[in-house]
């Protein structure tokens, strides 16, 4: 196992604890994600497309308003009407215009976008385990409890919005 200072080429030490787990969380999340996108490639998929039809497929067979399933995604984007036209270009997803107020776009996972996950979902679980095997259930509860803490603290400091609860 690597240390993130040898990782990262620093001869100097952390100013401390905090800075160490701060940044080794930083790595950590940079890896996951740079593996996460690549895992998508097959599917001509992104991982916030990916979130995007998971949130849809748990409202199904109901619409959603647009910004709720920017509310709902794990990872922000600036423009979920963008991220949904690619969506409804490739077939994943179908909008209707609310009929009380035709300003609102509500939206629904397609049945290719079923198809998609369904295929998806074996695979996705597979690489999330292998991703994780070097730790044990236990380990995974108290990392999740930590990040869950962690993430509490940075609420605390954040503008509300960046800290919605949904």
């Amino acid at each position: 196992m690597t240390k993130l200072k040898d990782e990262i080429q620093q001869k100097k030490d952390f100013a401390g604890p905090a800075e160490e787990a701060f940044l080794n969380l930083m790595r950590t999340a940079f890896l996951f994600d740079q593996q996460h996108g690549h895992f998508f490639k097959p599917w001509d998929l992104t991982p916030i497309q990916y979130n995007a039809l998971r949130i849809l497929r748990g409202a199904h067979p109901d619409f959603l308003p647009c910004h709720k399933i920017g509310e709902r995604l794990v990872t922000a984007v600036p423009d979920v009407t963008r991220l949904l036209d690619r969506m409804e270009a490739k077939g994943l997803v179908e909008r209707v215009r609310d009929r009380g107020d035709r300003r609102m776009v509500q939206v629904t996972i397609s049945e290719k976008g079923l198809d998609l996950l369904r295929q998806i979902d074996p695979e996705i679980v597979a690489w999330i385990d292998r991703s994780f095997a070097g730790l044990d259930r236990e380990e995974l509860e108290t990392l999740s409890a930590l990040l869950e803490k962690a993430r509490a603290s940075l609420c605390g400091q954040a503008p509300p919005e960046a800290c919605k609860e949904g």
